[in-house]
């Protein structure tokens, strides 16, 4: 894959909409609500929104600026700037591979769910939910309907940067906010709604700035914008030289708290509604969600309608793990894209059954870990994106030249850099602090 016919994507829209697929996915629609519910919701609310603006922002720029700039691969692109800091490309391609080893697992499990809600299967009568949940964990199916949506996003890989992966973005981005959007909206009518607004719109400032939820509420905003692990920097080499960076990284920003934000507003008035409680942690849109739809007028359609919203916010994501290793592989490795976009399915497929298939129980820093599912997310949220993060910070912000930063997201002089010298401030001294200070206070270091 020389760079002279390197692919590109059409438009401002189209980078937009690319970049904020890969950042609005399962995170934001699966992994922020449970998350919030068991860290205060407003509480964890407030710590993320600040996690984006201060510190995700200014990474997300630095990611663009390398890869736009060298137009290669995450490990190609800081190898071109500086050999001896390829290794934070390593960094990117590893948690790539980790989150890959259970993001198409959860997906697998929504696939499962829309099924069962179009055959009707999902709400047989006097059927309990969280009981269903884990016969289904323990059946064939989760293996099967993991594969499939491997197989799915290698499809839209395979056709390619522009016939592939913009076109999937730009026709999905638009129906997952269409679909989200209309599920607030039912929501809101539900009795007990509010109290459910309360717990996500009013914040505990005393839970919200304690060291677990500053710690989770970091790697969360790393998680769901896909900073720290080459993503952005892999996307950014399919910008044009026209391409605002600012721009693009305060809409994807935006998009991503708005969807965040929307998903909260959906499921903690349904769960408070139904009586629920909101810690149920990752499973719990697939045991609470069902059970607050089976009371609801057409109940199976409510829930096809759910389910394909999260299918549709995993696939955009999917898409993004598997540029980033395709990418890498095929340039690195002198390979055919096809080649790697097949090797790259093949790893993605043998690192989903290690974790359907694998468990264990142990104990590591104060928390359990039974399977590599734990492992897998823990690792690249709270270990390897922020690492990720705050190394990407030192790079552009010390080792390379001020001009680099200030020159990239300019267009070198086209566009207004009044901003400029704020955000070369963030990335060089205010976020690789923070991102530190989080990191080692919430490893229990001080």
């Amino acid at each position: 894959m020389s760079d002279k016919k390197r692919a590109s994507f059409g438009g401002k829209l189209s980078a937009i909409l690319v970049a904020a697929g890969s950042a609005i996915g399962l995170g934001s629609i699966w992994r922020f609500p449970y998350l919030a519910g068991e860290h205060g919701g407003a509480a964890f609310l407030l710590v993320y929104l600040l996690c984006v603006l201060i510190i995700a922002i200014p990474v997300m720029l630095g990611e663009f600026a390398v890869g736009r700039y060298t137009h290669k691969n995450a490990v190609g692109g800081f190898r071109q700037l500086s050999k001896n800091w390829q290794i934070l490309g390593f960094n990117g391609i590893l948690c790539a591979l980790f989150i890959s080893g259970y993001y198409y697992v959860i997906a697998g499990w929504s696939l499962d769910y829309l099924v069962n809600s179009i055959n009707g299967s999902l709400y047989n009568e006097g059927i309990n939910f969280a009981e269903q949940f884990t016969a289904f964990k323990a059946s064939s199916w989760p293996i099967v309907y993991t594969i499939i949506f491997i197989l799915l996003t290698h499809f839209i890989i395979i056709k390619g940067v522009e016939k592939g992966i913009e076109k999937a973005s730009n026709i999905m981005m638009p129906i997952l906010f269409i679909i989200l959007i209309f599920m607030a909206i039912r929501v809101a009518f539900m009795p007990s709604a509010a109290e459910g607004y309360r717990f996500f719109l009013t914040p505990d400032f005393k839970q919200a700035f304690s060291p677990e939820t500053l710690f989770t509420a970091a790697g969360q905003a790393f998680f769901s914008l896909s900073v720290g692990m080459g993503c952005m920097v892999t996307y950014a080499s399919y910008f044009n030289e026209k391409t605002n960076l600012i721009g693009t990284s305060l809409s994807v920003s935006l998009l991503t708290l708005f969807v965040a934000t929307l998903a909260g507003l959906v499921i903690f008035p349904a769960v408070f509604s139904a009586g629920l409680q909101p810690t149920e942690g990752p499973s719990l849109i697939f045991i609470t969600l069902p059970e607050i739809f089976k009371d609801m007028p057409l109940a199976p359609l409510w829930s096809a309608i759910f389910f394909i919203l999260i299918a549709l916010a995993a696939l955009t994501s999917t898409i993004s793990f598997h540029e980033v290793l395709t990418a890498y592989i095929a340039e690195e490795h002198k390979l055919s894209r096809k080649v790697a976009t097949y090797m790259t399915t093949g790893i993605t497929i043998i690192l989903s059954l290690i974790t359907l298939l694998w468990t264990f129980d142990f104990e590591f820093m104060g928390k359990t870990f039974t399977s590599t599912f734990d492992i897998y997310d823990y690792g690249s949220a709270n270990i390897l994106l922020p690492l990720g993060g705050f190394f990407t910070c030192i790079f552009v912000g010390w080792v390379m030249k001020p001009s680099f930063f200030k020159n990239e997201i300019s267009n070198y002089g086209q566009l207004p850099g009044k901003v400029a010298p704020a955000l070369f401030i963030l990335i060089r001294y205010i976020a690789p602090v923070l991102i530190m200070y989080i990191f080692l206070k919430g490893l229990g270091v001080f």
